[in-house]
């Protein structure tokens, strides 16, 4: 009994942890330009064929190229506390980065949403 309650106390630290930015960005290039990544863009294109939304479950390779720069030129505690960023930072960032500065801020935003929903 000992050993199933310390199993299951460990399962429920590990599903809690707060994971880093580089975490998540290695979570959301999961499915960066394969097939089902393709499909899930295709159904949230809206009528001009956009599918920004789609970057956090299928990024293009080229968005998460530029994603990879933008986290790799951030400060250690930007990256500490990315899901707190401001719009100034995370547009500074992105400009710095040479990146689209509204695909940096939905990932920011999708961490910042994900970190609070595993809390």
């Amino acid at each position: 009994m000992v050993r199933f309650t310390t199993s299951i106390r460990k399962s429920i630290t590990t599903a809690n942890k707060k994971i880093s930015i580089q975490e998540y960005l290695e979570k959301v290039g999961t499915f960066s330009d394969d097939d089902y990544g393709r499909l899930v863009r295709k159904q949230f294109q809206d009528i001009e064929g956009a599918s920004e939304l789609a970057m956090l479950v299928a990024p293009t390779d080229e968005e998460l190229e530029q994603l990879k720069r933008a986290v790799a030129i951030m400060t250690p505690a930007e990256r500490e506390n990315a899901d707190g960023l401001s719009d100034e930072q995370v547009e500074r960032i992105a400009a710095d980065a040479r990146i689209d500065p509204a695909n940096l801020a939905i990932f920011i935003n999708g961490y910042a949403i994900y970190r609070k929903r595993v809390s």
